[in-house]
């Protein structure tokens, strides 16, 4: 049965270059904290790859914290914060954030900060006259992403970082920019914010690695303590092949970042172009090229997704650390879907790996699945 994989907004399959480099790195057992040479070796290792991430982002490698995933720098970046801070402003956030971040301030709210959630429009932008309201009273915290997981919305930061720094300059501004590594430019120091979120498996890493980017490691205190390693702030033995693997990712996706783009953006043209004929709505039309939510009014996105992969053809719901809970997509419903439109959501994101032959593979199976559903509900008959 052919295959075609649609789910990299989830996860991307690790590519044959970073798994040579991790495979090479099985035989460096050394602690990089030890002291003694093979420790020394392993210390170098860590220092390259951080300096390979750290060239994607156009910052400098000591302004990057290791962690194990988007979702520990995004909690490291808003607790880390907090806890350091003695004052008690305003956190605000907007209404389609991902989990890790909407939690995180859930929490806090629990603990009785104040939490501005900012609406968003048709388009999942945040609404800027919602911000400059928000600013008309002292903030103290502002986290956005830079691109939504579940729509591939692309969030206005320009304008963003601009009002906040317009009008409450001392803002700390926190970025999930998860799903913008090697997607789209993002440039932290360049932009003007404080901290941002990154991890390698959207970019044909290993899972378990991450990191924050932190403009003053002195913004934070640490929520794992122990041997004081990443400069204090994350302390615990190094994912050496994890943080090796992120380097090689890091480095292949720098390297190859403009024919990654006119890949994808191919990619996403013949898949629109071959949903033209068909019972559905492109929700995310102007968002960043490798998501696309489509929604296919009058079927359940659950039931069309278990018929999609019957024949091999992978994709999401939305989220996936979300989309097994039967609940509609807390995006859909910012965004002011139909109740229809958001049942029948699902998301088709693709990677510098995928190739045209899946796009119409799927293509091919979306069809006859719509069309074996409509026979079996009786919309159509053969």
């Amino acid at each position: 049965m052919e295959k075609s994989y649609l789910d990299n907004a989830a996860t991307t399959p690790v590519s044959p270059l970073v798994a040579d480099a991790i495979s090479a790195a099985l035989t460096l057992y050394a602690n990089p904290s030890s002291l003694h040479g093979p420790g020394v070796e392993a210390e170098k290792q860590v220092d390259a790859a951080r300096a390979n991430v750290a060239r994607l982002l156009g910052v400098s490698p000591a302004s990057l914290v290791f962690t194990s995933g988007g979702t520990e720098a995004n909690n490291l970046a808003i607790k880390g914060f907090l806890a350091r801070s003695r004052q008690r402003g305003r956190l605000v956030t907007s209404s389609i954030e991902h989990p890790s971040v909407l939690e995180v301030f859930k929490e806090f709210e629990m603990q009785g900060w104040e939490v501005l959630r900012l609406p968003v429009d048709d388009r999942g932008q945040v609404q800027l006259k919602a911000l400059e309201e928000a600013l008309a009273q002292p903030v103290q915290f502002l986290s956005i992403m830079a691109v939504n997981n579940e729509t591939g919305a692309i969030q206005p930061l320009k304008e963003i970082v601009g009002l906040v720094r317009a009008l409450q300059p001392d803002v700390c501004i926190h970025v999930d920019a998860v799903q913008a590594l090697g997607k789209i430019p993002f440039r932290p120091q360049e932009l003007g914010v404080n901290l941002a979120s990154i991890s390698a498996h959207k970019i044909h890493g290993p899972k378990g690695i991450g990191a924050l980017y932190t403009d003053r490691r002195d913004l934070l205190l640490p929520l794992i303590c122990g041997g004081g390693q990443e400069g204090g702030l994350r302390s615990g033995t190094e994912n050496l092949l994890g943080i090796i693997g992120f380097g090689s990712g890091a480095q292949e996706i720098e390297a190859n970042m403009a024919n990654n783009l006119s890949h994808v953006a191919k990619l996403r043209h013949q898949f629109l172009q071959g949903l033209q004929d068909l019972p559905c709505k492109v929700i995310s039309s102007d968002g960043v090229s490798h998501i696309i939510a489509v929604s296919f009014p009058g079927f359940r996105g659950e039931v069309l997704l278990h018929a999609l992969s019957a024949y091999g053809v992978y994709v999401s719901t939305g989220a996936a650390c979300s989309g097994k809970k039967g609940q509609l997509s807390h995006v859909a419903e910012a965004m002011g879907l139909e109740r229809k439109t958001a049942e029948g959501l699902l998301r088709f994101s693709f990677s510098a790996l995928t190739t045209e032959d899946e796009v119409e593979y799927a293509l091919q199976k979306i069809r006859q699945v719509l069309d074996d559903l409509s026979f079996v509900l009786g919309r159509r008959s053969r």
